[in-house]
């Protein structure tokens, strides 16, 4: 599934910021129930910018893109970095205003979710993705 969402960069975290400064379209890649029955999850952004190496990022394809009515530039989902909330969290952002069920944009196809997951999951085997928690 593909939200809306406020995600904070590693890079900002870094400079102690606390909240993403732009809301961009990011991709669920995880959910899970604690004992307190809380909902984590976590989520890979999407970005314009090619990744510095193409092994840290998977191209959206238009066909996608179009039909999760995302605009029309190329777009990475990012596998170097995540940020984990537990959810609903502040930091989903609706696409029109008062309608919280508009923070979603459509479902990825099954096979580019395999494909994310299975590359997210060998990055971080070798502990070259981090997850930010961002609550």
């Amino acid at each position: 599934m593909v939200i809306r969402y406020a995600y904070l960069w590693q890079s900002e975290h870094k400079q102690g910021i606390e909240e993403g400064g732009k809301d961009r379209p990011c991709a669920i890649l995880l959910t899970v129930a604690n004992d307190a029955g809380d909902q984590k999850v976590i989520v890979l952004p999407i970005t314009h910018t090619p990744p510095y190496d193409p092994t840290l990022a998977i191209e959206i394809p238009q066909a996608t893109k179009r039909r999760l009515n995302l605009d029309d530039d190329r777009s990475w989902i990012v596998l170097a970095e995540a940020n984990r909330f537990t959810w609903p969290g502040p930091d989903l952002r609706p696409m029109k205003s008062g309608n919280v069920s508009s923070v979603v944009y459509g479902e990825l196809p099954a096979d580019l979710f395999r494909k994310v997951r299975e590359a997210w999951l060998a990055l971080a085997a070798t502990r070259r993705s981090v997850v930010i928690r961002t609550e």
